[in-house]
């Protein structure tokens, strides 16, 4: 659905990120705290921001080996049968 609109995973990415930090922006800017509080609530966020993004990096990671392992699989098979079949063509063919 992303590329249909243009927009590549990276792009998804960083409008929510982007989307993320415009709201806590806003947020804070509304919300009537002391100063060791919302430092407290900032701090809070961006570790679980942090875990997000490195929990969504290694799960990118695993997708990327996985059809990494993939391709070269049905590479390795193609090129398997392409040697046999120039075996049994013989050297006429």
């Amino acid at each position: 659905m992303a590329n249909q609109n243009g927009i590549g995973a990276g792009g998804v990415l960083f409008a929510f990120v982007t989307g993320a930090a415009v709201g806590a922006a806003v947020a804070l800017l509304f919300a009537p705290a002391k100063g060791e509080e919302t430092r407290e609530y900032l701090s809070q966020r961006a570790k679980e921001g942090r875990d997000r993004a490195t929990e969504a990096a290694k799960q990118g990671r695993e997708m990327v080996n996985r059809h990494r392992e993939t391709l070269t699989t049905a590479f390795d098979r193609a090129r398997e049968q392409f040697q046999a079949a120039t075996r049994e063509a013989g050297p006429d063919a």
